[in-house]
């Protein structure tokens, strides 16, 4: 079964970190029926699901997957670029170490936010951004290669993290917003989408993948592809540069 792993949102999200978008308000009540939503959509696939210690010192806490990368069996534990989100890493290491993952960490002076880090085969697609350094990255080459990963640095300047302008469909398609995107030449396989919260989705199995409700036109694209699609509203997280990926760690075994 695979399992998901989650943190439910701060008191405090609607403090959390800005870099591309300007602060607006932010419905804290909205926020945690979302999530909610945005979990059991998970748990009706027949995800198990485990929430990590809460953090509500954290106003970002609740996109977990910032704070730690899975690889098969090996979980990295993530140091983050922005100083005020380097808090959250203990409590996940915490749960992740109960889930009886094996760890390993990034450490000063590299920096690494797991929105930066896309998967695709074998390959690991790491976004140099604003929140991830060239240590960051050098690190997670070295910790990776030696288990058959291949790394690849992609340049990020538009977005906050790497998937917050592509993701990829379970065929292994990159797709994207073609405006957010620095280079979509670098991906092997690439599709545009019309819409730009259509650009993330989480690949719930072979033929059905999760994304954002403000993308119904992306969304009939990929049902036109012969997918599957669910969809969430997560407006409130979305006004904090967050999409449907950085809400979860997904842990396949």
């Amino acid at each position: 079964m695979p399992r998901l792993l989650v943190r439910r949102p701060s008191p405090l999200l609607a403090e959390g970190e800005l870099t591309h978008l300007d602060r607006v308000p932010v419905d804290a009540d909205l926020a945690v029926a979302q999530w909610r939503a945005y979990v059991d959509a998970f748990r009706s696939r027949g995800w198990d699901v485990i929430e990590i210690e809460s953090a509500d010192a954290q106003p970002d806490g609740v996109f977990v997957e910032d704070a730690v990368v899975i690889f098969g069996d090996l979980a990295v534990i993530c140091r983050a670029g922005a100083e005020s989100r380097r808090g959250e890493a203990e409590t996940v290491r915490v749960g992740v170490v109960a889930s009886g993952i094996e760890t390993a960490e990034i450490t000063a002076p590299g920096t690494l936010d797991g929105g930066d880090v896309l998967k695709v085969g074998d390959t690991v697609y790491v976004g140099a951004s604003s929140r991830t350094n060239a240590e960051g990255i050098a690190q997670l080459r070295t910790l990776l290669e030696p288990r058959g990963w291949v790394v690849r640095e992609i340049p990020v300047s538009k977005v906050l993290h790497l998937k917050s302008g592509v993701t990829a469909l379970p065929d292994g398609t990159v797709i994207g917003f073609e405006p957010l995107v620095d280079d979509p030449a670098l991906f092997p396989a690439f599709a545009g989408v019309p819409e730009e919260h259509g650009t993330a989705v989480v690949v719930l199995d072979d033929s059905t993948v999760l994304m954002s409700a403000d993308a119904p036109e992306t969304a009939r694209s990929h049902r036109a592809r012969g997918l599957e699609v669910v969809t969430v509203d997560i407006s409130e997280f979305e006004k904090l540069e967050g999409c449907v990926t950085c809400l979860s760690v997904r842990v396949r075994d």
